[in-house]
């Protein structure tokens, strides 16, 4: 297979939480044939870290309830019933993760730049975020 099977959108939600389904996504297709070598190098970490420190979930945990699970629908009900975090709560996580680069955080700057140029997307002056970055990689925006 030669196309390159992305996550999902950060920006779509799961049970309130920004960011979950592209965790959950990686943790369904660690395995699938055509998974990108930034995705599995970086499982786990990043933001996939941020949202599993955040939601108080293991990243083994996370991959054992994808496994046992036949849908997205019963992932999301087990997040649901087993992670309680306030609507604010979620929305602190999110606005953390939509704040990244932070300004003066000069080697993660830097890293949003280089990404930008290695993905030929230098140009895209509209590009923010790691999130905004994500989605125009992808071929979302």
């Amino acid at each position: 297979m030669s196309e390159i099977i992305y996550p999902r959108s950060p920006r779509e939600t799961m049970d309130g939480w920004s960011y979950c389904r592209v965790t959950l996504t990686r943790s369904a297709c660690t395995s699938r044939a055509g998974w990108h070598s930034d995705y599995t190098e970086n499982f786990g970490k990043g933001f996939d870290s941020m949202w599993l420190k955040a939601a108080g979930v293991t990243h083994e945990q996370m991959i054992e309830i994808v496994k046992k699970s036949m849908t997205d629908g019963e992932v999301c009900d087990w997040v649901h019933q087993n992670v309680k975090k306030s609507a604010a709560e979620k929305a602190v996580h999110w606005q953390d993760v939509l704040s990244r680069p932070k300004i003066g955080d000069e080697a993660a700057n830097a890293r949003f730049k280089l990404r930008k140029e290695q993905s030929g997307l230098s140009h895209r002056d509209d590009l923010k975020t790691f999130v905004d970055y994500i989605d125009a990689d992808e071929k979302r925006i």
